[in-house]
C-alpha cells in the first residue's frame, strides 16, 4: 500500500524526496499574513476508550482535565500574543476525545482565543451522544458554540454492539436539540461495517435527519493497525456500491453534498475542520498547517503540560514543505469538498493550476474522475469513490504510521513518509 502512495507522491511532487518530519519547530509561528486561517482545539479526555477510535485520547479524570486546560490556555496565549491585535480567522473547532467533558470551561477557552483572534464563521464542537442534554447544550451555546457534531456511528443495535457502543435514543436527541437549537447539527455515521447493507445505511441517514440533524457525515470505517478493534473492513467493490448508492439516495432526497462523505438538508449547514487553507492547532496531538510547514504537537498529555510549563511550544514534529509538496497537500484536502477552484489555487500559490497539473487534470477527465463545471473541477461519483479509496491508502501509509509512533514516543527524532 505504501508503494501506491510513494509513487503518487513522487509523480505529483516531481521528486523522490519523502515528507520528512523532524523533532524541530519555530518558537514564533509565521501566521500573521495568512488568509483563510482556522483554529482547532483538542480535548483528549473520554469517559471510556472506543476500540476503533484512532485519535489521541485518555480516560477522563477531573483533576487531570483541569490541569490540562490550564496549560492549554497558556499555549493559546503564547501563540496568540505573537500577533499584535486580533488576527481574523474563519472558524474554530473543538475535537477530541469528548470536549463536552470540559463544558464548564469551554467558554473560558473561547474567551481566551477571542483575546487574540476574531472568529468570523462560527464555532463547532464534537459531542458524544451521552452529552446531548439540554443543560450541556445550553452551556455550550452560551459559551458561543454555533455548530455541533454528534458521534452517533449507527442507530442500529447490531453495529453499536460491533463498535462497543451503547444504543442511542433518537427521541431523546430530538427533544434536546429542539429545546436548544444550533445553526448546524451534524451527526457522524460509519459505513463499510461488516455485513452492512444499503438499507442499513439508508435507515441510519433517515434516522439522523429525523432526530434533528441538518448535516450528516457518512465516514468509512478504517482499520488502523494500532487500535485494538477486531472489526474487519469491507471489500472494495462492496464499499463502492454502498458509497455510490447512499450518495445517489441523498441527492435524490434533495440533500446538498458538501464533501465526499457529508450531506445537508440546509445548504447553509456545514461542519468541516479539515478543508481550510491554513490553521493553528492547540492541545496535545493538534496539528498546525502554515504556508510552508506542517507541525504536530506531542500526543502525551504529561509531556504537553511539561513543555508549556517550560515556556516552550509542545511541538513534537515538523515538516518543511517544498512548493510542490505544499501544492499536493492543498489539492488533497481541497478535493475533499468534491471540487477544486483554479482561481483559489492561483490566489494561494501565485501560479495557474493548469500550468502545474494540466496533464493530471486531463487524465482525470478522460478517466471519468472529474468534470469541469462553472470553471471548477468537480468530482464524479467514480472520482469520489477513488478519492475515498486513495485516502484509505494515504491514511494507512502515512497517518497510521505517524500516529502509531507518536502514541509510543512523545518526541520522535524523525519520521519519513
Amino acid at each position: 500500500m505504501s508503494v501506491i502512495t510513494d509513487l503518487t507522491r513522487m509523480w505529483l511532487t516531481r521528486s523522490v524526496k519523502p515528507f520528512i518530519f523532524k523533532n524541530e519547530y519555530d518558537q514564533i509561528l509565521p501566521y500573521s499574513d495568512l488568509e483563510n486561517l482556522g483554529l482547532y482545539v483538542h480535548i483528549p479526555f473520554c469517559r471510556s476508550i472506543c476500540s476503533f477510535c484512532p485519535y489521541c485520547k485518555v480516560v477522563y479524570r477531573e483533576e487531570e482535565c483541569r490541569r490540562y486546560i490550564d496549560f492549554l490556555l497558556e499555549e493559546i496565549r503564547t501563540v496568540g500574543s505573537q500577533y499584535e491585535g486580533r488576527k481574523k480567522v474563519t472558524s474554530l473547532y473543538f475535537g477530541g476525545g469528548t470536549p463536552a467533558l470540559a463544558a464548564d470551561r469551554i467558554g473560558e477557552i473561547i474567551e481566551t482565543l477571542k483575546e487574540h483572534f476574531d472568529i468570523t464563521e462560527g464555532i463547532g464542537i464534537e459531542l458524544h451522544p451521552d452529552d446531548v442534554k439540554p443543560e450541556v447544550l445550553r452551556k455550550l451555546k452560551d459559551a458561543g458554540v454555533t455548530k455541533i457534531s454528534i458521534g452517533i456511528q449507527s442507530f442500529r443495535e447490531k453495529y453499536q454492539d460491533i463498535l462497543g457502543r451503547k444504543m442511542v435514543d433518537p427521541d431523546a436527541l430530538r427533544s434536546a436539540l429542539a429545546e436548544v437549537p444550533f445553526e448546524t447539527v451534524s451527526m457522524d455515521l460509519i459505513f463499510a461495517l461488516p455485513g452492512q447493507t444499503f438499507e442499513d445505511l439508508r435507515r441510519d441517514v433517515d434516522s439522523a435527519f429525523a432526530a434533528g440533524a441538518n448535516h450528516v457525515a457518512v465516514y468509512p470505517f478504517i482499520d488502523f493497525t494500532f487500535t485494538s478493534s477486531t472489526v474487519k473492513a469491507m471489500e472494495k467493490d462492496q464499499k463502492r456500491e454502498l458509497l455510490d448508492r447512499i450518495t445517489l439516495y441523498c441527492l435524490e432526497k434533495g440533500y446538498v453534498r458538501n464533501s465526499i462523505w457529508t450531506f445537508s438538508s440546509d445548504k447553509n449547514a456545514g461542519y468541516s475542520s479539515m478543508t481550510r487553507d491554513n490553521f493553528l492547532g492547540f492541545g496535545c496531538s493538534a496539528t498546525t498547517l502554515l504556508r510552508d510547514q506542517f507541525k504536530i504537537n506531542t500526543f502525551s498529555v504529561d509531556e504537553y503540560c511539561r513543555r508549556i510549563g517550560q515556556g516552550k511550544l509542545p511541538t513534537s514534529l515538523t515538516t518543511r514543505f517544498t512548493l510542490r509538496q505544499r501544492m499536493v497537500y492543498y489539492l488533497f484536502w481541497t478535493a475533499y469538498s468534491t471540487e477544486v477552484d483554479p482561481e483559489d489555487f492561483e490566489r494561494f500559490f501565485g501560479v495557474r493550476l493548469e500550468k502545474m497539473y494540466g496533464l493530471e487534470l486531463k487524465a482525470a477527465q478522460l478517466l471519468g474522475f472529474i468534470e469541469k463545471r462553472d470553471g471548477k473541477y468537480c468530482m464524479t461519483l467514480k472520482g469520489a469513490f477513488y478519492y475515498h479509496y486513495y485516502e484509505n491508502y494515504y491514511t494507512l501509509a502515512y497517518i497510521d504510521k505517524m500516529w502509531g509512533i507518536m502514541r509510543k514516543e512523545a518526541f520522535p527524532e524523525e519520521i519519513r513518509l
